[in-house]
């Protein structure tokens, strides 16, 4: 058979120069913390130190609370003298009034604390 046709070559398309490459991954501020990357270093430096701010005026305000009556009745002696529905006032501001206080300490720290975190888990989830 003297010319018979040769078929076309396949066509094959070619993607990349290597076989198997796959595009560069992009690093994100989630993988950074995870690899311990000098970036999630410092955004869990800065988690950290919004945290231990946080402790801190919460510290602050318990022991502002906790030492300020005891000074309140030491630098004011009348409020030793004054009764509250029959009480004297120091038995109501220990037994009564410290209390609420401290919850509504813990609560405001609550709130807070739960901020802080969802901020963070924001700005590490959140794409570039």
């Amino acid at each position: 058979m003297p010319d018979e046709p040769t078929p076309p070559p396949q066509r094959v398309r070619v993607t990349s120069s290597r076989r198997g490459a796959a595009a560069p991954r992009r690093r994100t501020r989630a993988t950074a913390l995870v690899e311990q990357t000098g970036v999630g270093e410092l955004y869990l430096q800065g988690l950290l130190q919004s945290q231990l701010r946080l402790a801190l005026v919460v510290l602050g305000l318990g022991a502002a609370t906790l030492l300020g009556l005891p000074l309140l009745f030491l630098l004011v002696p009348a409020s030793q003298e004054l009764r509250v529905l029959g009480l004297p006032f120091p038995w109501v501001a220990l037994g009564v009034l410290l209390y609420p206080a401290m919850v509504g300490i813990a609560a405001w720290y609550v709130v807070r604390a739960e901020r802080v975190e969802r901020r963070f888990t924001d700005v590490v989830t959140r794409e570039r």
